[in-house]
């Protein structure tokens, strides 16, 4: 969003930061859990 001095450098560094937090936001919320249900081995009752 700037456009001063300087923001020609910072922008592609925002890009990747910015990228990072939504991958890792999905991540967290939604395939680590469906991966753990998936590969979860069903405990025998008692």
């Amino acid at each position: 969003l700037a456009t001063g001095t300087g923001s020609e450098v910072q922008r592609p560094l925002a890009t990747v930061v910015i990228g990072g937090l939504v991958t890792s936001t999905i991540l967290t919320l939604l395939v680590i859990p469906a991966l753990y249900k998936w590969f979860k081995v069903s405990e025998p009752e008692v």
